[in-house]
């Protein structure tokens, strides 16, 4: 099969049609269209796998076994479980093009698993979009290179990766791009290509950074009525987090931010004074300054109402200040995740493939902000970008989850050509 090999001279919208134009590039377009009912069964099984939050260890079974299945070389895990497999390239001296999907969910341990489709075709069910969709798209791109015999200069790796939901802070992907693995992946990954939720005609080109925290006020606790008057760590939290909600924003043309209490908990029974609360805080912004920021002002908050607290049963009992009991009120904030920010240079070579793909296939490309895996590469300087697996979606990281395959046809030859022009030079 014929190999386009990329000239300066040569615009990348000529290099995307060269190779869209290819025999072999038409019969994986026809593989693709032939076999979606294929590939929307493997996004159903694979969506009734669960993977809880540090409990992917059954999808990388499934990721492993359908890798191996489709005749990729070198497939394997590595010690967190994001499971690898390649399309060889016919250069003698190959760069990576990777394309990855993250396997986990955001779904509990225990959590009910219902996956059904519909008389209309929607799919419904936890994770049917987020992101089984996105990891049958990597399936399917990986079956049609190997069902149609296509080339490309370097190697394709195919990455079904761990740890992208909340708490799990993006470590799969870091783990891949670490300092344990240079040699092995990051000095050779030219290009990342993740694969993320529905939809075709967005481009993430902007890395949302976030810091999270999980914020404990912890006191004495005791009984509501023998020890009314001792500091109540809920009043304590339900203060700080009424005045952090006061935090203003400074959104302007290139920056945006925001900040959200997720979870909050504490105490054992209506008639008890609990020993300690506690509250989960996501901080996000476009510029890392403002991320400290408002980050700082949390802990101020926080702060001030142990104080403000502490100073109430004083009052109460007729005692002095001095006359508390060191320590009958603490509070402690842990930071518990980060997002790195960062932003693709408009002149990138990832981002010119992307746009001159859309173009060519009438796609209004629409650049984006998002958190996603493609943060921890373009933090470090790397290009990578984040594409949708095509077709529609709602109710994320509900159970009330849902896919509708209809048009992802074309989101599935808008990857396939980014990934063969990336890996053709």
């Amino acid at each position: 099969m014929p190999k386009t090999k990329e000239n300066p001279t040569v615009s990348k919208k000529q290099q995307v049609a060269e190779v869209a134009s290819r025999r072999d590039v038409h019969a994986a377009f026809s593989w693709l269209r032939a076999h979606e009912r294929e590939i929307t069964e493997a996004q159903m099984e694979l969506a009734r796998v669960p993977a809880p939050p540090f409990g992917e260890q059954a999808r990388t079974a499934w990721m492993l076994k359908k890798f191996r299945e489709l005749g990729l070389d070198d497939v394997h895990a590595d010690e967190l479980g994001s499971v690898f497999g390649t399309h060889r390239g016919s250069g003698r001296e190959k760069k990576v093009v990777a394309v990855a999907a993250h396997i986990d969910t955001v779904f509990p341990a225990g959590t009910a698993i219902e996956i059904r489709q519909d008389k209309d075709g929607k799919l419904h069910g936890p994770s049917v979009s987020d992101n089984s969709s996105g990891v049958a798209a990597l399936l399917a791109i990986a079956s049609a290179l190997v069902n149609c015999d296509i080339e490309h200069e370097h190697d394709i790796v195919f990455i079904g990766d761990v740890g992208e939901e909340g708490e799990g802070d993006l470590r799969g992907m870091r783990h891949i791009f670490s300092a344990e693995h240079k040699k092995k992946w990051r000095d050779r990954i030219a290009y990342t290509v993740v694969v993320d939720g529905n939809g075709h005609d967005t481009i993430v080109n902007q890395a949302l950074g976030s810091k999270r925290f999980e914020v404990t006020v912890h006191g004495k606790g005791g009984h509501s009525w023998a020890d009314f008057g001792e500091p109540n760590p809920i009043v304590v939290l339900s203060r700080a987090l009424a005045e952090f909600y006061k935090t203003p924003i400074y959104d302007g043309p290139d920056s945006k931010s925001s900040y959200n209490v997720g979870v909050i908990g504490g105490g054992t029974s209506v008639n008890s004074i609990p020993e300690s609360a506690t509250a989960r805080v996501d901080v996000r912004s476009t510029v890392p300054a403002e991320i400290e920021r408002i980050s700082e002002q949390l802990r101020q908050c926080v702060v001030r109402a142990g104080m403000d607290e502490m100073m109430v049963p004083a009052r109460q009992k007729g005692q002095r200040i001095s006359e508390l009991s060191p320590g009958s009120l603490r509070v402690e904030i842990k930071p518990i995740g980060e997002r790195p920010a960062g932003k693709l240079p408009d002149d990138c070579r990832i981002l010119q493939v992307a746009k001159a793909v859309d173009s060519h296939l009438g796609i209004p490309s629409q650049m984006r902000l998002a958190s996603t895996d493609a943060n921890i590469p373009i933090s470090m300087g790397l290009e990578a970008i984040t594409l949708g697996s095509g077709g529609s979606g709602g109710g994320a990281h509900t159970l009330k989850e849902w896919f509708d395959p209809k048009g992802r046809e074309i989101a599935l030859k808008r990857i396939l050509l980014v990934l063969l022009t990336l890996a053709s030079e």
